[in-house]
Parts: structure tokens; sequence; C-alpha cells
């Protein structure tokens, strides 16, 4: 999941830089919920809620 963040990151930095402001502000919206979900599954992992075998 941390690869898809990144990857959604670097396409809204690049798109930013060469004026697609709508590509950009899609990308950063897709990073923010993927860096939410990744977030919360953390914290029910510490809490142990949520067990990966």
């Amino acid at each position: 999941m941390l690869s898809w963040i990144l990857i959604l990151l670097v396409v809204a930095a690049i798109a930013a830089l060469l004026g697609f402001g709508r590509i950009s502000g899609v990308a950063l919206t897709g990073a923010k919920v993927l860096i939410v979900v990744a977030l919360v599954l953390f914290l029910l992992m510490l809490l142990g809620v949520f067990a990966i075998a």
C-alpha cells in the first residue's frame, strides 16, 4: 500500500508541475485516502483488534 501512496504522490507532483490541476488533485485525493486507510489499519493492528495471520 505504501508503494501505491508514493506512486500517487509522484504522479500528483509531476502533474502539478506540468499544469494539470485536475489530474494532480485526483492523484492527491487518492493518496490521502490510502494514507487514512493505512493509518486506520495500523491503529487496529496496534490495538490488537485486527490480526493478520
